[in-house]
């Protein structure tokens, strides 16, 4: 009886161990698929208060939940599995279907730029009278959720390059994790930008000159910080999805525009000295943002053709 205790006791030990190592195997592929999708979630932060500004501030942090809510559905319902799915059996797939999906957001950032450049506005905006406030809010949140999922493809896909050397449990765990961790950082900043102005006006009524006057600069400064980053969310989707395509043609076999892109990154750090990083981080994104344009303008162009067409054809 107590040799079979004793190994009972060995056999949970042993096991013990073992999820403890695996434990640490996801938390290293955490921490290391965290890093590397950094730039894409700054992506990710700054498209999304596009969606949401000008709306009452009462449907502001709703609009936001739902957003997450689909989000987290993008991460954890659709992308994990299929990642999972294809890591195991078609690995090859991966870069065709991210460039699909960068694709579609150069499509979605040129597509703002034309209309903002005077181009004709597709669907209802904010500039228009809204005829139907609901479906005008349900068509904002698909719309970014839309372009939240080509974000989490390519955060779900940076992850999954990290820990693919891993067991199918960890990858599964660590791409989980991973969702979860940066839906919540992404939607809770994004929260904390556009209910920026609610909190100056609280602050401005409250006692003391110091914070009275902090408080009118958040109220006076957030509509110019929510137009900025508006704008930025429209590049960052052409230099996402640029990037997307500029790797990805690098992985098919076609590297000259990826080596175009990196050299003019690399001269950009050589002659920034001490701001060399940043200097070659931002060349970089400016090559993407020029191919994201560009194929964008043309996905575009084909697109409203396509469409007037069959207008006519009715």
């Amino acid at each position: 009886m107590a040799s079979g205790l004793v190994a009972l006791l060995d056999d949970v030990a042993v096991i013990a161990r073992a999820a403890a190592a695996s434990l640490d195997d996801v938390g290293l592929g955490v921490a290391k698929a965290g890093s590397k999708a950094a730039g894409v979630v700054i992506d990710d932060a700054a498209v999304t208060p596009g969606y949401v500004t000008d709306f009452t501030p009462e449907r502001e942090l709703p609009i936001i939940w739902k957003i997450a809510k689909g989000s987290l559905f993008n991460k954890l319902v659709i992308l994990l599995p299929i990642a999972l799915l294809l890591s195991a059996f078609l690995p090859w797939a991966i870069t065709p279907i991210l460039m699909i999906g960068g694709a579609y957001l150069a499509f979605e950032g040129a597509e703002k730029i034309i209309e903002k450049l005077g181009g004709e506005h597709h669907g209802e905006s904010l500039e228009d009278p809204v005829t139907d406030v609901a479906a005008f809010e349900q068509s904002r949140v698909s719309g970014a959720i839309r372009t939240d999922l080509i974000l989490s493809a390519e955060i779900m896909a940076i992850a999954l390059a990290e820990v693919a050397d891993n067991s199918l449990l960890t990858r599964a765990v660590a791409l989980a994790m991973v969702g979860v961790i940066i839906t919540a950082g992404v939607y809770g900043a994004v929260a904390l930008i556009v209910k920026m102005d609610d909190i100056g006006l609280h602050l401005a009524k409250k006692d003391g000159q110091g914070t009275q006057a902090f408080g009118r600069m958040l109220v006076n400064g957030m509509p110019k910080v929510l137009t900025v980053l508006a704008s930025v969310g429209t590049l960052a989707m052409l230099w996402v999805g640029g990037g997307i395509i500029l790797h990805g043609l690098e992985e098919l076999g076609v590297p000259a525009p990826a080596h175009v892109a990196h050299g003019f990154q690399h001269w950009l750090e050589v002659l920034g000295g001490p701001l060399g990083g940043v200097l070659g981080w931002l060349g970089y994104a400016l090559a993407s943002a020029v191919v994201g344009l560009v194929l964008g303008a043309v996905i575009a162009v084909a697109v409203h053709l396509v469409a007037k067409a069959r207008g006519k054809g009715l």
